[in-house]
């Protein structure tokens, strides 16, 4: 079966349907959505509005960016203190 895949602007126009007094059990029949999925999507989209959601996802890109770096950067240190040790 395949997946369906939600945008930030679908999950929070769920979410506010939830909040204005629709039931979970409800929403999920209606989109096919695991109740599971429901509360995991109002754990992290609960109570935002579209642009915290966009600019939520734009500093998750840049902190994955940031941890690449690093981590680029410690091999290099660790590879550069093996050749200075004469390790290599």
């Amino acid at each position: 079966m395949k997946r369906k895949r939600y945008t930030e602007e679908q999950i929070i126009s769920i979410l506010k349907q939830h909040e204005s007094g629709r039931t979970m059990v409800d929403l999920g029949r209606e989109y096919g959505i695991a109740l599971n999925t429901l509360y995991r999507w109002k754990s992290k989209y609960g109570g935002m509005e579209v642009n915290e959601a966009k600019r939520l996802r734009e500093l998750e890109a840049e902190n994955a960016k940031l941890k690449r770096l690093l981590a680029e950067a410690e091999l290099d240190k660790a590879a550069l203190k093996e050749i200075a040790e004469g390790k290599w």
